[in-house]
């Protein structure tokens, strides 16, 4: 049991928390606006994670998987929703902090990015495909995987939250600012587009 739960964290770290758009998103996003401000931004992706393990539970994994056209729907529209995401990070002005909140990305802005991806529920589909821990009930081992997966995302996340806040003080001078935030936008694009070629 032990090798097994060693398994599922290291899987799902790994997957969870390499850099993709998401994560980097969210890194931008607590650097542009603060960790604070970002909180929302942070729990919306997290509630959208939460969204794609229920769907990979139920099935929507194996859809995606043999409905290439699904996939790519799905991928276009998540593609286009961060592209708006990085928008808004991009071009979000050097202000108050009050300001800043009124451009910060949301809640919804992170539920809909992690929703919308494709290649959360690839992660999930090939997590529970391959490192569901061994219990004698089999919907046990599946609500124990899901929780375990849910918890390491969470903790992965709050990583890149926290590497974002680390450059905060970068982010508030006008000029490194806004190369900055061009930089993380750059990046997302350059995932976007990888997502399209892998």
């Amino acid at each position: 049991m032990l090798e097994a739960f060693v398994a599922l964290v290291v899987a799902t770290a790994a997957m969870l928390g390499s850099p993709g758009p998401a994560p980097l998103a969210l890194a931008a996003t607590s650097a542009s606006y603060g960790i604070k401000n970002a909180l929302a931004f942070y729990f919306g992706i997290l509630a959208g994670l939460f969204a794609a393990i229920i769907g990979a539970i139920f099935g929507v994994s194996i859809l995606i998987e043999s409905h290439p056209n699904a996939r790519l729907v799905l991928q276009v529209i998540a593609s286009l929703y961060l592209l708006f995401v990085t928008y808004k990070i991009a071009t979000g002005p050097i202000v108050t902090a009050n300001e800043q909140q009124k451009n910060c990305p949301t809640f919804f802005d992170g539920f809909i990015l992690n929703l919308l991806n494709p290649k959360a529920y690839a992660a999930f589909f090939a997590i529970f495909s391959h490192f569901v821990l061994p219990f004698a009930n089999s919907q046990l081992s599946i609500l124990v995987t899901a929780i375990v997966c849910f918890v390491v995302a969470v903790i992965v996340d709050y990583v890149w939250l926290a590497a974002g806040a680390v450059l905060a003080n970068q982010f508030a001078d006008p000029t490194r600012g806004r190369v900055l935030r061009v930089c993380f936008a750059g990046l997302i694009l350059v995932m976007v587009i990888a997502s399209f070629l892998l």
